[in-house]
């Protein structure tokens, strides 16, 4: 790891401020990612803005029809909050199984989102929930957020301070777990608002994506046999030791016909 100055701001602006004299920094959040990464010496910021200390990107209310929760809010936080289960009971369940427990109650929503790591698990439920990602100057829809291989539409110091889910009429995740680390090496979310559907796939390319076939197939009628015949093309889909793209075509059509079964229940 090489060398870097700390600094722990005690509120956005603070942190702002920093981001803005520091061109080579990086915010800290949960760090599950780049501190690895710094050991590894794959990143290697002059600065590390520590977020842990802001109060502001700690919230989480959930109202009747939307949960907006805060950059710094904890995985763990999310899946004990009584206000997310009750109305987004999905979004609690895809936070439960988010890595391990220690991954759960150091990473954060804000960090998940920022990183962009292809076999997160939130950028499913925000792609298929249809949030918004709110920075400090501006809103995200989550169609124009996530841009390729961990990359993003924030801009250089851009700060995320919050995500606001819609809550839909129902939902459901379901992900095939690389038993090691327990990153999605396929993860779908389905998500019905009534007549419309959004389906959400990661771990499956290079970053998040909808899957618009099953989601016109879901909207005329929302069974587990509306996607269970539609074949997903491999091209452009990851290749790893774990997965061919082949099979994980295979496995977007499992995980989706999974996900809606349990949505329905």
């Amino acid at each position: 790891m090489h060398a870097f100055d700390y600094h722990r701001p005690s509120n956005v602006k603070e942190a702002l401020a920093l981001a803005s004299r520091k061109d080579e920094g990086r915010y800290l959040a949960g760090g599950q990612s780049l501190v690895q990464a710094m050991k590894l010496r794959l990143s290697s910021p002059t600065d590390l803005i520590d977020l842990n200390a802001i109060g502001d990107l700690k919230a989480l209310k959930a109202e009747s029809d939307a949960v907006t929760i805060g950059a710094m809010v904890r995985h763990a936080e999310v899946a004990a909050s009584s206000g997310v289960r009750k109305a987004i009971p999905a979004l609690a369940s895809l936070a439960g199984i988010i890595g391990d427990r220690q991954v759960r109650h150091m990473g954060t929503l804000g960090g998940s989102l920022a990183n962009n790591d292809p076999a997160a698990d939130y950028p499913a439920a925000v792609l298929a929930l249809g949030a918004t990602i709110v920075t400090d100057k501006r809103k995200i829809e989550a169609d124009k957020f996530f841009k390729g291989l961990y990359e993003t539409a924030l801009g250089p110091g851009e700060l995320i301070t919050a995500v606001s889910f819609p809550v839909p009429k129902r939902a459901a995740y379901m992900k095939f777990k690389n038993p090691a680390s327990r990153f999605a090496i396929v993860g779908v979310f389905v998500a019905d608002f009534g007549g419309k559907v959004r389906v959400g796939v990661t771990g499956a390319g290079p970053c998040a994506f909808r899957q618009a076939d099953m989601e016109k197939a879901l909207a005329a009628k929302f069974a587990p046999e509306s996607v269970a015949s539609i074949k997903v093309k491999a091209d452009g889909l990851n290749s790893d030791l774990h997965a061919s793209p082949e099979y994980r075509a295979h496995l977007i059509t499992v995980m989706a016909k999974r996900a809606v079964e349990a949505a329905m229940k």
